[in-house]
C-alpha cells in the first residue's frame, strides 16, 4: 500500500488524540516497518490491519467505523496535497463518474505502484448513481468515508447504501445528492 495512506494514519491519529497515543499504536501492532512510513514509499497491507485490530481493541469501534473514519481524514489530506484530481468537478456524483477514467489515472501518475480499488459506474442520473467497488483489500467502508468527505466537500447531502454483492470483495453503493 502507498506510504501516503499510513502516514495519513499516523497523522490522524496524532491530531485526533495525541502523538504518545499513535506511538503507542504502532508499538503494540507490532509492526515490522516499527511505523516508520514516507508518503512516496510502500508497505504491506498487513501493517494496516494490524494497527487497525490495536485500533479497535483500544477504542471499541469496529473495523469498518475506523476505516470509515480515517477514509474521511482521509480524503482532507488528499484534497489539500493534490486538490488538482478534483479541479472542474462539480458534485460528489461527477467526481464519482471519473474516478476510475480521470482521477485514478492522475493518481497513477504520482504513484505508478499504486494499487487502486476498481469503481464501475453503472448507472448515473442528475441525482443517482449505483457504483460497483471492487478491491482484493474490502476496504469498502474507507470509500465509504472518502464518499461522505467528498459530498461535504461538494456541499451535497448524500444518502448512500452499501450492498455486499456474491463476487467476491465486490460492493455497491446506491447513492443520492440533494
Amino acid at each position: 500500500m502507498l506510504g501516503i495512506v499510513f502516514t495519513s494514519l499516523i497523522e490522524m491519529l496524532e491530531e485526533k488524540v495525541s502523538p504518545e497515543f499513535a506511538d503507542e499504536v504502532i508499538t503494540e501492532a507490532g509492526l515490522e516497518s516499527q511505523g516508520a512510513y514516507t508518503a512516496v514509499g510502500r508497505y504491506p497491507y498487513d501493517e494496516l490491519v494490524k494497527i487497525l485490530t490495536v485500533l479497535e481493541q483500544k477504542t471499541g469501534k469496529t473495523q469498518e467505523e475506523l476505516q470509515h473514519d480515517f477514509g474521511y481524514y482521509l480524503f482532507g489530506r488528499l484534497a489539500q496535497s493534490h486538490g488538482q484530481v478534483m479541479a472542474g468537478r462539480e458534485c460528489l456524483l461527477d467526481a464519482l463518474e471519473v474516478l476510475d477514467d480521470d482521477i485514478h489515472v492522475q493518481v497513477k501518475k504520482l504513484y505508478p505502484d499504486a494499487d487502486l480499488p476498481q469503481f464501475t459506474v453503472l448507472s448515473r442520473t442528475e441525482k443517482a448513481m449505483r457504483l460497483r467497488y471492487f478491491s482484493s483489500r474490502d476496504l469498502y467502508a474507507l470509500a465509504e468515508g472518502l464518499m461522505d468527505a467528498a459530498a461535504d466537500h461538494f456541499g451535497d447531502a448524500l444518502k448512500r447504501e452499501t450492498f455486499k454483492t456474491s463476487t467476491p470483495h465486490t460492493y455497491e453503493f446506491s447513492l443520492s445528492v440533494s
